[in-house]
């Protein structure tokens, strides 16, 4: 098994996780405080990670580049996580964490374009199936 899909199936385990602990940790509690604590506990951990592992002498040798496209990400992520929190907070966690797999199809969409990532028949068929299935799940 190649290095990457381990960490890509611990990745998907870890974020069901993040669907079932949000919805019980965001009773009678605001999203966006939620999302605050969240992002707080995270920003701790991952700078503990950095300085554990002595990674932090990799700052100065950021590009303008670098800092520019890791901080549009980190905005997107901040989107993400507030709408994600919100619609937790408002919906069945089975039926958000289904739209928000839809993502997978946006990022196949947005690969191709920004980045020319091949787009395979297999790529086509798979992100066909996830968008099927989103449909399914949220069907009423």
């Amino acid at each position: 098994m190649p290095g990457w899909l381990l960490y890509a199936l611990l990745s998907a385990f870890f974020a069901a996780l993040t669907a079932i602990f949000a919805k019980m940790g965001l009773k009678a509690v605001n999203a966006d405080l939620a999302t605050a604590i969240r992002t707080a506990i995270i920003l701790f951990i991952t700078w503990a990670i950095v300085f554990a592992r002595g990674n932090q002498s990799g700052l100065a040798s950021l590009s303008k580049n670098n800092w520019i496209f890791l901080t549009l990400s980190a905005l997107a992520t901040g989107a993400s996580w507030i709408f994600y929190y919100r619609a937790l907070q408002m919906g069945k966690v089975s039926e958000v964490s289904a739209i928000d797999k839809g993502s997978i199809v946006i990022t196949i969409l947005l690969s191709f374009i920004f980045l020319k990532d091949p787009v395979t028949p297999k790529i086509l068929i798979g992100a066909g199936l996830i968008l099927a299935g989103m449909i399914v799940i949220v069907w009423k």
